[in-house]
């Protein structure tokens, strides 16, 4: 098993120590696991600024690599908050400020509001919201491109009502676009098992429709992560994905190392 998005204490939403998180992903059978927490510069909630102690994080990231080294292979990452504007600088820094060697680049916001709480707020036009939210990711993908793999690209149908989740049939387009970026510039896309927890009805992060796409498309850089911000989550549902991905026609599950891309058969 491979797990490629996990947090830890160093996120301000995860209370886990990081050794906590590896011991049960070892317990799990996890090959790799990589460590991938939250850096979102200028993230509009005073509360949780997810600003991470980089120097003690590189450090532990450094420490259990090697500690564990016998028992799983650590993947020293970072999970990337893109944003336009002067935070994209931010974002480039911490990027090539230390050796990771798997960093996703995901969006939480969009114009400056956070999609958890100020985003959908009441009386949003929420179809107008979703289509705002693929538009912003393709502008910002545009210029952004330090990073390994797009999280969670179809984050916002966890933040609405599952009956409220528009018909995906006018942003397909700008799915398309974002999707043909990320493949010309050898950049790839995850199965973000979270979507067994957040959503129901079998809808999936990304989409049957998305993840059909960006297959057709001849993309072929995909990883598993289960977002996990606990111990109980991690690798969760890893059969259910990886299933879901043979069937869609997958072959090939994407690991990193050094920032360098190696597939494993499925």
């Amino acid at each position: 098993m491979y797990d490629y998005h996990t947090h830890s204490f160093f996120s301000d939403d995860c209370g886990i120590p990081t050794k906590d998180m590896i011991e049960a992903a070892i317990l799990k059978g996890v090959k790799e696991m990589a460590i991938t927490d939250h850096y979102d510069p200028d993230y509009p909630d005073s509360e949780y600024p997810f600003i991470i102690a980089f120097e003690k994080y590189h450090e532990t990231l450094l420490k259990v690599t090697e500690e564990y080294k016998d028992k799983i292979k650590i993947i020293k990452g970072l999970e990337i908050g893109i944003q336009h504007g002067e935070t994209m600088h931010k974002c480039r820094t911490a990027a090539n400020s230390f050796p990771y060697d798997f960093l996703l680049g995901s969006f939480h916001c969009t114009d400056n509001k956070d999609l958890y709480m100020g985003y959908f707020t009441e009386g949003v036009d929420i179809p107008k919201a979703f289509e705002r939210y693929y538009e912003y990711a393709f502008e910002c993908l545009k210029d952004y491109t330090d990073f390994d793999v797009m999280g969670h690209i179809n984050v916002v149908d966890r933040y609405v009502p599952f009956d409220k989740i528009p018909k995906y049939t006018p942003y397909m387009d700008t799915i398309e676009s974002i999707l043909k970026r990320l493949i010309e510039n050898n950049k790839g896309i995850e199965f973000n098992s979270s979507c067994y927890r957040y959503l129901s009805q079998g809808r999936t992060t990304p989409t049957l429709e998305i993840l059909s796409l960006y297959k057709d498309l001849g993309g072929e850089i995909i990883t598993f992560g289960s977002d996990s911000h606990n111990p109980s989550c991690i690798a969760g549902h890893y059969k259910d994905g990886i299933e879901l991905l043979k069937k869609i026609g997958f072959k090939y599950l994407s690991t990193f190392d050094n920032r360098k891309v190696n597939f494993v058969k499925l």
